[in-house]
């Protein structure tokens, strides 16, 4: 296989819609910021958005490139049959399970404008457990109660599977993969990286609680619902916008390329 530079490959902002042409930076960045925060999976694991001025087709990763590697204009184009649009002078195409995954969301829900999908250790580590997340923290109260369970059939390469999947998940924008990891749904890639960076975060403390070999302090149900009311519309902002800005220009100044 020819190894390829993902910086030679050729800009396609002139090419592009301006619409595709952000939905693309923005895209790119989730992959950086993915690594950057210890949530990928080298080769693994997909982030996709939808393409805003043609929403029958979304963005995804080539099977074959690190995230730390993933450029707006490397990103492949598909529709959500499975036809590849567009695809760089690249050895790598598209991932049967990524493509299953994320074509059943985007087809079952039109309201889905973005999806990230991880295997962290803790992610997966929760997705082992009967009990699934718990509100242990105030950060997983925000999860709580909204999370859909979806239950493991082996790698999901099955185009048969998007259905099942797409009814576990129903209208709710997060689900816990059982045995296989996380998977967050967003009105914008922004909105499903921050609602992952809170799922892992939430795993994470429930695992570092569990392995202390002691009582855990559980929250009453009534301060349990208290605590989850208060992450629903209206009372809570909408997460993404307001952190989405600062992300950028973190990616801007350590891995600018991330913009060719």
């Amino acid at each position: 296989m020819t190894i390829v530079n993902p910086l030679d490959i050729a800009p396609i902002q002139g090419s592009v819609s301006e619409a595709e042409w952000q939905a693309r930076v923005d895209l790119a960045a989730c992959y950086r910021l993915c690594d950057r925060y210890g949530m990928s999976d080298m080769i693994y694991t997909h982030i996709t958005t939808r393409v805003p001025d043609a929403p029958d087709q979304f963005l995804i990763n080539p099977n074959g490139m690190l995230f730390s590697e993933i450029t707006a204009s490397s990103l492949l184009k598909v529709n959500i049959e499975g036809e590849v649009l567009y695809r760089p002078q690249t050895p790598y195409g598209l991932h049967p399970a990524g493509f299953t995954i994320h074509s059943s969301i985007y087809r079952a829900r039109p309201d889905a404008k973005a999806v990230m999908h991880t295997h962290t250790v803790a992610g997966m580590a929760v997705s082992a457990l009967k009990c699934g997340l718990l509100p242990l923290t105030q950060t997983a109260t925000r999860f709580y109660g909204r999370i859909a369970y979806h239950d493991f059939r082996g790698p999901e390469r099955d185009p048969a599977e998007r259905e099942s999947l797409a009814r576990s998940i129903g209208a709710r924008n997060y689900c816990i993969l059982k045995n296989h990891g996380l998977l967050t749904i967003g009105d914008s890639v922004a909105e499903a990286f921050i609602a992952m960076w809170g799922m892992e975060r939430a795993c994470q403390a429930q695992l570092q609680a569990m392995a202390c070999n002691t009582e855990l302090e559980m929250p009453s149900d009534e301060v349990v619902a208290k605590s989850c009311a208060m992450y629903d519309p209206p009372n809570s902002r909408r997460y993404g916008p307001l952190e989405w800005p600062g992300l950028l220009r973190q990616v801007d100044r350590t891995d600018p390329d991330f913009r060719n």
